[in-house]
Parts: structure tokens; C-alpha cells; sequence
């Protein structure tokens, strides 16, 4: 029995199912996004547990041996990178933006990239702060088409770059995190990353949209604050 409750059958009805009108070339296509959405979340799910493993004391040799590579392979593909504070939540936002970056045809992650997948992980607080202001996912999306750029002749393959202002809200996130006093970075984290670039595609939809950076900061300190004393109250 698989470990995983999922099956290929299962990805082959769903295609079919959200494509009914694509021929299969098309289907070829999408079924190649897909995969590549797979194999990062899997990429992830590794990487979780080898900074599990390093927490306990494993050595990269250990690791390696865990994962089938050799000592230098496992510490140049797992080591920290700049994702290693962030939520399971955030980086599965972080491949979100990447296939909406493929899925549009474009050669580089932009802001307006990562603002839709923030759209595409529900769970995170991230999400709930824009609908909160917003109502629904429509307005966003909306603003989003209109500010991304023409698509491209073809999908990139394999892994896409971030356009130089994605890298600055990357680092944004980080110390949002930070000034908060918080030791994750959250979907929250780079809401606000994304409105601090402020001459960044995001940061003009967000601002049009109602959100300043200001009180956007001041609503993720509010929030976490009563979580953390909800979850203490238990």
C-alpha cells in the first residue's frame, strides 16, 4: 500500500477532470507542471527532515547515507538556505509562486508571483489577512492579471530565478520576522515583505487594495499575539 494517500489514478482524473476541453498535447503540458510541482513539494518534504535530523545531531554523513548520496551531496543540496526559518505554510506559497511564474510563461519569480501564492495556501495567516480585507480571492486576482507582464513563447523548465525585488521580500519577510520577535517566517512574514518593496507590483496592488504597511504590520502583531495566548490558555 502506498504511503501516501494518493495515487496516479487520482492525478490523472483530476487533469482530466479541470481540463475537459484540452487535447493531449495540452495535457502533456500541464501534466509537466504538475510534476515539477510534485517534485519540489518533495524536495521539501525531505528537507524537513534532514533539519530535524541536523537538530538531533546527525551528521551529513549520516544524512547522506539516510537519503543514497554522498556526504558533499546531501550538504550542498539540504544545507540551510534562505527558506530555513520558514513554515512548511510559506515555502509551499514559495512553490505555488514558481508554477504561477511557469504556468504565465515567465523567466524570473516576481512580487506579483508570490502575492498569488499567498492566494494558493489557505491555511496561512497570510491568506486570511487578505481576505479579511478584500472579502474574496477575486479582487486580487484581478489586480494581479492586470499587472503581470506579457507571457512568454513557452514555459521555462526546471527551476526559475526570482526577479531581483522577489529576493528583497524574501529578505523583507525575514526581518518582519525579526522586528516581531518571531523565530519563523510565515505567510504573514511575507505579506509584509511584499508590501516593504514599495515601488514592487505587489506593493502597488496591496496599497490599492487598501493595506498600508503600517497597519499591516501592526494587524500580524496583533494576531499572533492572541494566538499565542489562545494556544497557552488550553
Amino acid at each position: 500500500m502506498s504511503p501516501l494517500d494518493i495515487s496516479l489514478a487520482d492525478l490523472i482524473a483530476r487533469l482530466d477532470e479541470e481540463l475537459p476541453e484540452a487535447d493531449e498535447l495540452a495535457r502533456i503540458s500541464e501534466a509537466r507542471l504538475r510534476a515539477q510541482t510534485l517534485s519540489d513539494l518533495g524536495d521539501q518534504l525531505i528537507d524537513h527532515y534532514v533539519s530535524k535530523a541536523k537538530q538531533t545531531g546527525a551528521s551529513w554523513t549520516e544524512i547522506g547515507d539516510a537519503i543514497g548520496v554522498s556526504k558533499q551531496a546531501a550538504q550542498q543540496r539540504h544545507a540551510p538556505a534562505p527558506f530555513e526559518r520558514f513554515t512548511n505554510l510559506n515555502r509551499h506559497g514559495i512553490v505555488l509562486a514558481q508554477e504561477a511564474a511557469r504556468t504565465h510563461k515567465h523567466d524570473s519569480i516576481g512580487t506579483e508571483h508570490l502575492l498569488l501564492g499567498l492566494l494558493g495556501e489557505p491555511r496561512g495567516l497570510g491568506y486570511e489577512l487578505l481576505l479579511a480585507k478584500t472579502g474574496s480571492e477575486q479582487p486580487i486576482r484581478d489586480a494581479v492579471r492586470e499587472a503581470l507582464p506579457p507571457a512568454g513563447r513557452k514555459a521555462p523548465r526546471g527551476h526559475i530565478p526570482f526577479h531581483a525585488q522577489s529576493k528583497e521580500v524574501i529578505d523583507q519577510a525575514r526581518r518582519a520576522s525579526s522586528d516581531l520577535g518571531h523565530d519563523w517566517v510565515g505567510t504573514e512574514h511575507t505579506l509584509l515583505g511584499l508590501i516593504r518593496v514599495a515601488e514592487s507590483p505587489a506593493a502597488r496592488i496591496l496599497r490599492d487594495l487598501g493595506f498600508t504597511s503600517e497597519d499591516l504590520h501592526e494587524t500580524v502583531k496583533t494576531e499572533i499575539t492572541r494566538r499565542l495566548a489562545a494556544r497557552d490558555d488550553r
